[in-house]
């Protein structure tokens, strides 16, 4: 518990001094003001978290956080509890999406077991830092204790250090848990106290029947487990995932870091949202890659006032739609460094 204090003791309202450098810049460009419009959001933000008007991205690391779920007893899933660890072979392999992706757009990955159902311990390429064989069925007791759930995200927390001592600038979120979109619109319900049909979606697709198990097992599980809307540990220990926790910890430690977070879709919304619960400040450094599917992603992002940069029907997670996104925020960077100021150029302003 004293590491997760000492986490969210270091985190601050960003500074608005380089922000405000930034936009000044921004408006003496070879343009009229505030015309490439999310993109000069992006520049005034990145500013701010970095303290430096001309923000620069160095070396980029997807993080992924893997783990199982018990409520998956309940048929809420298409895919079978199996898939998670044979996804993790397959990432090992960089036979995913993510690996595709993180190539293209040169990402380091980064991935851990936090609690996968089977032993993965074989599989190349995985931190194990398994708390347990995932989650117990949260329909019948809680998710997990508090103590695992401070654990998960601690480790969470160590994991990122981790990284951004070894010179990550910018950390992206994914994950890796077949029933993980049943935890997060349980996360969800408890903050937002959005009806179940808003906010709930068919996660990798399941048919009818399986979508009303679903629902009726996120309502049962809030009803037995009663988590307390204003304490995310209870939240994430009763109704969530040990993957999401290890993914909350990753979001507050980076942000203690004063590194900027790009988060990918539902599942890692649902962590960030714990992490805002926190700490509202974290808001300030995060940054929306795209909006999901899931009709609980939108509730998410506009409940922490996030705007999603790319739309494109994504429901993958992995944290494919995060890498994909980081585009964006190169291109904004090099508006600042290599666009031309109305006096450089000799036009009028």
């Amino acid at each position: 518990m004293e590491l997760l204090k000492s986490t969210l003791f270091k985190i601050h309202r960003v500074k608005s001094d380089s922000g405000i450098r930034a936009k000044e810049h921004l408006d003496n460009l070879t343009k009229p003001p505030g015309s490439l419009g999310v993109l000069e959001e992006i520049i005034i933000q990145l500013a701010s978290v970095q303290e430096n008007h001309k923000p620069k991205l160095g070396k980029k690391t997807v993080m992924i956080m893997a783990a199982d779920h018990g409520v998956v007893e309940e048929g809420v899933s298409a895919f079978p509890q199996e898939v998670t660890a044979q996804m993790l072979q397959n990432f090992a392999n960089e036979g995913a999406a993510i690996n595709v992706f993180s190539k293209h757009a040169g990402f380091d990955i980064a991935i851990a077991d936090i609690g996968v159902a089977t032993d993965t311990s074989m599989i190349p390429k995985i931190k194990q830092h398994k708390i347990a064989s995932g989650t117990k069925n949260m329909t019948r007791e809680p998710a997990m204790s508090k103590e695992e759930a401070i654990e998960a995200i601690e480790i969470g927390i160590k994991l990122v250090n981790d990284e951004i001592d070894n010179g990550s600038t910018l950390i992206a979120t994914g994950e890796m848990g077949i029933g993980n979109t049943t935890a997060s619109s349980a996360i969800l319900a408890c903050v937002s106290e959005n009806d179940l049909d808003e906010i709930t979606g068919r996660g990798t697709g399941v048919n009818n029947e399986s979508f009303t198990l679903k629902k009726n097992s996120i309502k049962k599980a809030i009803e037995l487990n009663k988590p307390n809307k204003l304490d995310p540990l209870d939240i994430v220990s009763k109704v969530g995932g040990l993957e999401i926790a290890a993914l909350t910890g990753v979001i507050l430690g980076a942000i203690a870091r004063k590194t900027p977070v790009i988060i990918d879709g539902f599942i890692s919304s649902a962590a960030a949202l714990l992490a805002v619960q926190f700490n509202a400040y974290c808001r300030d450094y995060l940054f929306a890659s795209h909006l999901s599917q899931e009709p609980g992603h939108r509730v998410m992002l506009d409940f922490m006032e996030l705007k999603p940069m790319l739309y494109l029907d994504l429901r993958l997670g992995e944290g494919t739609g995060a890498v994909l996104a980081t585009n964006q925020l190169e291109a904004a960077i090099k508006i600042v460094h290599e666009m031309a100021t109305f006096d450089e150029a000799g036009i009028s302003s």
